[in-house]
């Protein structure tokens, strides 16, 4: 699921506007690109919502999923994951509300 917020609904850094959330920042060991997670369980990896940045001018690019579980084989990076199920749009809307306030 792909949302927009802009720089002026922020009041405080986004990066500490997420942990508040729930989320942490992860790098990919390949690409060096940094996402951030909200694990549902404290004891497992998964499921877990994922969550993409690309700064604008004007705000930021969200892209959020849920993944269902790791990648099945070693050096494929294809995944269970859902993208606009109910739970995926519920999580989009709490990030929304939280960044805003």
């Amino acid at each position: 699921m792909h949302f927009r917020i802009a720089k002026a609904w922020l009041t405080r850094n986004l990066r500490d506007a997420l942990r508040n959330c729930g989320y942490f920042g992860i790098q990919d060991r390949q690409s060096g690109r940094v996402s951030y997670v909200r694990r549902l369980s404290k004891s497992q990896h998964y499921p877990r919502f994922h969550l993409y940045l690309e700064e604008l001018s004007q705000g930021y690019n969200f892209s959020l999923h849920l993944d269902q579980k790791k990648e099945s084989y070693q050096g494929t990076r294809a995944h269970s994951a859902d993208y606009d199920e109910p739970e995926v749009k519920a999580e989009a809307s709490r990030i929304k509300e939280s960044i805003k306030y």
